[in-house]
């Protein structure tokens, strides 16, 4: 991410890229891309504008669902709140097919995933003791995988993964497909063969961390 950043000019930028390539059909509000890429609100809104003004993004009504608050008084002292969802009209931003330099910017932006999982690989580690992670899918362009990273550990921190994850796919613009399994549970599914499993160890994908030996007793 630094060197694209000094590249792009902000991490930012890179981000929002990130997000609209890996979804190119989805619209979204300047509120959504504040949130899915964790980049302050004033900078969203200069970057859209610009990537607009450039022909990368084209504006967009689309309906979407809206929690609404629903009051319901219970007593004179007490009120109760819910929420209701209520599909709305809005105006966002979407990737503009026809933009010119738009299969050299996917080429650059997609395949640069590859070149950080180190990265990953450390902030992963972070969540506990990991006996093992795979990262596949979009870390290795095989877009067809089911997951992009599976992670083996016992006494995994899930709220300090679950962040981390976050972190994470707000830098790649798309959602992360994960498992983590227990050690015990890992080598039961390896033992039957288990669908998941095979499905990340028989196709594209790269070990980062191996305490578990399953490199050397899978060759």
């Amino acid at each position: 991410m630094e060197i694209l950043s000094k590249l792009f000019g902000s991490a930012g930028i890179v981000k929002i890229l990130r997000l609209f390539l890996f979804n190119p059909t989805e619209p979204y509000e300047p509120k959504d891309v504040v949130k899915r890429t964790r980049t302050d609100t004033d900078v969203v809104r200069s970057e859209l504008s610009m990537l607009a003004n450039v022909g990368f993004l084209r504006r967009r009504s689309f309906y979407k669902d809206i929690e609404e608050p629903i009051t319901r008084r219970v007593s004179v002292s007490r009120k109760r709140k819910k929420t209701k969802l209520k599909r709305k009209r809005v105006m966002g931003w979407i990737l503009n097919q026809e933009f010119s330099y738009l299969k050299p910017l996917q080429d650059l932006l997609m395949s640069t995933t590859s070149l950080e999982t180190d990265n990953v690989t450390r902030r992963l580690c972070k969540a506990g003791n990991l006996k093992l992670v795979i990262i596949a899918g979009v870390f290795v362009q095989h877009w067809d995988s089911r997951l992009d990273i599976l992670i083996v550990g016992d006494k995994v921190k899930q709220s300090q993964l679950s962040h981390v994850i976050k972190d994470i796919e707000s830098e790649l613009g798309r959602e992360i497909r994960y498992a983590v399994f227990s050690t015990q549970d890992f080598k039961y599914r390896l033992g039957i063969y288990d669908r998941l499993v095979r499905d990340v160890l028989d196709y594209p994908h790269k070990t980062v961390v191996d305490r578990l030996g399953l490199t050397l007793s899978l060759g």
